[in-house]
């Protein structure tokens, strides 16, 4: 009642209905819309490895001669930068490839000779053994002769051992019947002489057998003789032969090294012309002045590839590395270009472009942060014209739509984004 005689009616029914208007505003707009987003800060880099900036090195040490480009210039694949000199003294022969070359063909001389000298030993190999094959054929005849002349000997000397035996008794009768005087003493001076004869014969051919005996024993020996001959020269020649394999593998194998020095020699001259790898334009020189010594793996220039396609290298903290997936799209702002931004609408945003994930660190690094990469969307606007490598940028990888009040709230308590993958393409 109080309430009411002070205030007028009309004033109050304003009030309410204003606080009513302002309640029911606060909870259109708690109603509304908003995208959960991931934020972070990155850089402009290529998609591909190739198409990155990259620094020319040099892969042998010399000195710097001669510089035939300048910071800014364009150049293409294969074009000269510098010409260096070489530092070694092992490399300061001028007709360094003429005289390896000249070693190669000396060595490949000797190979022809040490293999011809093989085949020389082969064939005087294969001569003996034809030799000592026909020596032995001709002495094991020569034996089967002194087998057959012994045989005769021997039969010769048992008849003549047969004629001494018989005369003997026709000599030791004749004696008997001379001392009866029924013989004459001519008779048997006669039988004597016989006797002594058929005695001659057989001695004779006794001595004839013993000689044939002695004969066949040194035929047998002579084919002992000729066949160790021929082992030891057969022998000697193998062993030749082999020293003579030995000393051709070893200069096989010394052609074969002074063959690699000479492509080591042939490669290394190309190397003191450093050209480029890829058509680019010349960022810096690392290395300036002419007359320096460089080492080996030293950088000399940088390059920037002409022809690349951007990307943007974004890093994310861990809490929001379990929100990303490939596939994923994400809005950028770039330095250098205004926008403005709501960061829950998206779509009322001006000045971003859109992005989606190709590819996503499974380490961090040494700030504690994850890398993803991200490529233009070919569905959005095109990026900038004038955007280059290694400008800044700041990402907003795009999660779930949620009302404002729930944002609001899940601020307030400190809970991370609805957790939501990016469906993934089917394989056909």
């Amino acid at each position: 009642m109080s309430f009411s005689k002070i205030n007028g009616g009309k004033n109050n029914r304003a009030l309410k209905r204003l606080l009513f208007g302002i309640l029911i505003a606060l909870i259109i707009i708690l109603c509304l819309p908003w995208t959960q987003n991931v934020s972070g800060n990155g850089r402009l880099t290529s998609l591909r490895p190739d198409q990155r900036p990259q620094s020319i090195q040099t892969v042998i040490p010399g000195k710097i001669e001669e510089w035939y480009v300048k910071e800014g210039d364009h150049v293409m694949v294969g074009d000269t930068i510098m010409r260096i000199s070489e530092i070694k003294d092992d490399y300061f022969d001028p007709n360094l490839l003429v005289n390896v070359e000249d070693q190669i063909k000396s060595k490949e001389s000797s190979v022809s000779g040490y293999m011809q000298k093989v085949e020389a030993l082969d064939r005087q190999i294969d001569a003996l053994n034809e030799g000592a094959k026909l020596k032995r054929s001709q002495q094991e005849l020569k034996i089967k002769q002194s087998i057959l002349k012994v045989q005769s000997d021997s039969m010769e000397f048992s008849v003549a051992t047969s004629n001494a035996v018989i005369a003997k008794d026709q000599y030791e009768r004749f004696k008997s019947l001379y001392e009866k005087g029924l013989k004459s003493e001519t008779e048997l001076e006669q039988r004597e002489v016989a006797y002594q004869n058929a005695r001659s014969k057989q001695v004779e051919s006794e001595n004839k057998l013993l000689i044939a005996r002695q004969e066949l024993t040194n035929v047998r020996t002579e084919l002992n003789t000729i066949s160790q001959d021929y082992r030891d020269k057969v022998s000697k020649a193998e062993s030749d032969k082999f020293s003579t394999m030995s000393m051709l593998y070893d200069t096989e194998a010394q052609v074969t090294k002074l063959q690699s020095q000479y492509a080591g020699y042939s490669q290394r001259s190309g190397f003191y012309f450093i050209t480029s790898p890829a058509e680019g334009f010349i960022t810096r020189a690392i290395q300036t002045g002419v007359g320096e010594t460089i080492k080996e793996g030293e950088e000399i220039v940088t390059l920037m590839p002409a022809n690349y396609q951007l990307a943007v290298e974004l890093m994310v903290k861990p809490i929001d590395y379990p929100l990303l997936s490939k596939g994923q799209k994400v809005r950028f702002i770039f330095d250098g270009w205004p926008a403005f931004v709501f960061s829950g609408w998206p779509g009322a945003s001006s000045g971003t472009y859109g992005g989606l994930v190709v590819a996503i660190d499974n380490f961090t690094n040494e700030k504690g942060e994850y890398r993803i990469l991200v490529a233009p969307d070919p569905n959005d606007v095109a990026w900038p014209p004038g955007i280059r490598v290694g400008a800044g940028a700041r990402g907003m990888a795009l999660l779930n739509n949620v009302p404002l009040g729930y944002e609001l709230w899940r601020q307030f308590n400190g809970f991370p984004p609805n957790y939501y993958q990016a469906e993934e393409p089917k394989k056909p």
